[in-house]
C-alpha cells in the first residue's frame, strides 16, 4: 500500500476497541476514522456528509475500509452526495457486512439507508459477506456487488463480522484494502 489515507467508515454503535477497523487503525497511522454526527441515530445525509467532509480535505488519495452501515454510507455517497473531484481521490473501497435496510435486524434508529442504490460504483470496491450475517443475507451482498461492480468474497459462517467473528487483525482482509489501494 503507498502514503494515501485510509478512511475507516464504521457501522451503526460504531466498531469497538477489538473490532478488526480499531486494530488496524491501530496498527497504521494512515488509518482515520470518520466521526459521526451520532453513532446510535444514523441519518443517511448526516452520515454521507460527515464522509464527504473527508474525502474533500484529504491532501491526496484515499482509500475506505466500511464495515455495516459504513458500507451503505460509502456506496450513497459515491452514487447521489459526492462531486467528480472528491471522487477521483478514492482509489478503492473494502465494503465489508453488508446490512439489508428491508431485513427485519436492520436498526429502527437508522433512517434513510434503503433502498439501497443499485448502480455502478465509480471506484474499485471488494464486498465481503459472511454466511451467516444476522444483518444481510449472501444474497443480498452478492446482488450489490452484482450491481456495484465489485468482487466478492463469501468467508463463510462468521456472523456479522465484527469482533465476535474471532477474525483478530483480519489480514486476509488487509490485504485486498492494500491491492485496491495501489491499483491506479
Amino acid at each position: 500500500m503507498n502514503d494515501a489515507l485510509v478512511f475507516v467508515l464504521p457501522g451503526y454503535g460504531n466498531s469497538g476497541p477489538l473490532h478488526w477497523q480499531s486494530r488496524w487503525e491501530r496498527a497504521d497511522p494512515r488509518f482515520v476514522r470518520i466521526a459521526m454526527p451520532d453513532w446510535d441515530r444514523a441519518f443517511r445525509n448526516g452520515w454521507c456528509l460527515a464522509l464527504d467532509r473527508a474525502v474533500e480535505a484529504a491532501p491526496g488519495s484515499v482509500t475506505i475500509a466500511a464495515h455495516s452501515l459504513g458500507t451503505l454510507t460509502a456506496a450513497w455517497w459515491a452514487t447521489r452526495y459526492a462531486r467528480p473531484a472528491a471522487l477521483e481521490k478514492v482509489r478503492g473501497a473494502l465494503l465489508v457486512a453488508l446490512p439489508d435496510p428491508a431485513g427485519p435486524a436492520f436498526p429502527a434508529d437508522a433512517h434513510g439507508f434503503g433502498p439501497v442504490p443499485y448502480e455502478r460504483l465509480p471506484f474499485p470496491t471488494c464486498v465481503v459477506a459472511s454466511s451467516d450475517d444476522p444483518y444481510g443475507s449472501l444474497a443480498f451482498a452478492r446482488g450489490c456487488a452484482r450491481a456495484w461492480g465489485s468482487a466478492f468474497h463469501d468467508i463463510g459462517p462468521r456472523g456479522h463480522i465484527n469482533a465476535d467473528s474471532g477474525l483478530g487483525e483480519w489480514p486476509q482482509a488487509r490485504g485486498w484494502l492494500d491491492a485496491m489501494g495501489t491499483t491506479d
